[in-house]
C-alpha cells in the first residue's frame, strides 16, 4: 500500500512540474540550426510586432521567410550585422533553370527588411523590346566587370539560351527596386537570378557564386535589452500588439518581469516602455 501511495504521489509532483517546465520558454529560440532571437518570431506574440506572420517553421524544422510571392528558405542569420540570407527554391542558378516569377514583399517588408545594396538580380533571356534595355536602361548596371556572355557561357543551366538563339541575349544587373516595381512579364525578361555579397565578386566567376537574396533590418526603437537581462522574452500582444515582456512564471522578479506583472495563456507577462 505505501509502495502504491509512493507512487501516486510521484505521478502527481511530475504532472504538476510539466506545466511549470513549459513556462520556461514561452517562445522557441531556434527552428533547426537557425537561432531565433529579437526582433523575430515564429510563435504569435514573440518577436517584435513589425514581423509578424513573416515567418514560419516546418515540420523538418526549416525556417522560411514568408511573403506575397512564396515562401524563401532562411540559410543564415547575422544578428551582430542585422542581415538574413534567404534562398528562393524556385529561382533559377548556375546549375538549374526553374520557370519565371516574380519576387515579391509587401510594401511593410520592403520597408523594414529590404534587400541589402550588393544583391544583385539578374534578369536573363530579355526581349529587346525591354523596358530596361530601352527607355530604362538606367537601371542596369555594371556588375564587378561581369557580362551576360558570361554568365550564359559558364552556366550549364543558362547554356540554354545560347543554343534556342544562336546568339547572346541581352540581360541586366539590376537592384531590388527594379524587380519591385515591375513584374517580370513587364520586364520582358524569361527568367531571373540574384545573387550576395556581390561587391567582392570581381574576378570571381558564376559557378562560385552565393545565390540567394540578403536582407537587411533594423531594430524598432527601444531594443529588447532589459527585458532579457531580467530572464524575460520579448513579445507584444497578439489583440493589441503592444509591447510585452514575457516572463517566465519560475524566474527571480525583477523591475521588468516583477511587480506589475499579470498572467495570461500560461505564461506571465510585464509591460514595458523601454526594454
Amino acid at each position: 500500500m505505501a509502495a502504491y501511495l509512493s507512487i501516486a504521489i510521484l505521478v502527481t509532483t511530475l504532472l504538476q512540474l510539466v506545466p511549470a517546465l513549459a513556462l520556461l520558454t514561452p517562445c522557441r529560440t531556434s527552428c533547426g540550426s537557425v537561432a531565433i532571437k529579437y526582433p523575430f518570431g515564429v510563435d504569435d506574440g514573440c518577436g517584435a510586432p513589425q514581423f509578424r506572420n513573416m515567418f514560419n517553421c516546418n515540420s523538418t524544422t526549416e525556417l522560411f521567410f514568408v511573403t506575397p510571392s512564396g515562401n524563401y528558405k532562411v540559410e543564415s542569420i547575422d544578428y551582430d550585422k542585422q542581415t538574413m540570407v534567404v534562398y528562393d527554391p524556385a529561382m533559377s542558378t548556375c546549375s538549374i533553370l526553374q520557370p519565371h516569377h516574380d519576387f515579391k514583399m509587401t510594401d511593410i517588408q520592403s520597408a523594414i527588411i529590404p534587400p541589402t545594396s550588393d544583391t544583385v538580380f539578374a534578369l536573363l533571356n530579355c526581349s529587346v523590346d525591354s523596358p530596361v534595355l530601352n527607355h530604362y536602361s538606367y537601371l542596369c548596371f555594371n556588375f564587378s566587370g561581369h557580362s551576360c556572355e558570361e554568365l550564359y557561357g559558364a552556366c550549364n543551366a543558362f547554356r540554354v539560351f545560347h543554343f534556342l538563339t544562336n546568339s547572346t541575349p541581352p540581360c541586366c544587373f539590376t537592384g531590388y527596386d527594379t524587380v519591385r516595381t515591375m513584374s517580370m512579364n513587364i520586364l520582358d525578361c524569361t527568367h531571373y537570378t540574384s545573387v550576395v555579397n556581390a561587391d567582392g565578386l570581381r574576378g570571381i566567376g558564376p559557378l562560385d557564386w552565393v545565390y540567394g537574396i540578403k536582407l537587411t533590418y533594423m531594430l524598432p526603437e527601444g531594443g529588447c535589452r532589459r527585458c532579457t537581462q531580467s530572464g524575460g522574452t520579448c513579445g507584444f500582444d497578439t489583440e493589441t500588439e503592444g509591447r510585452l515582456c514575457l516572463c517566465s512564471a519560475s524566474s527571480n522578479s525583477t523591475r521588468e518581469c516583477g511587480g506589475g506583472t499579470f498572467v495570461s495563456k500560461g505564461y506571465t507577462k510585464n509591460k514595458f516602455l523601454n526594454l
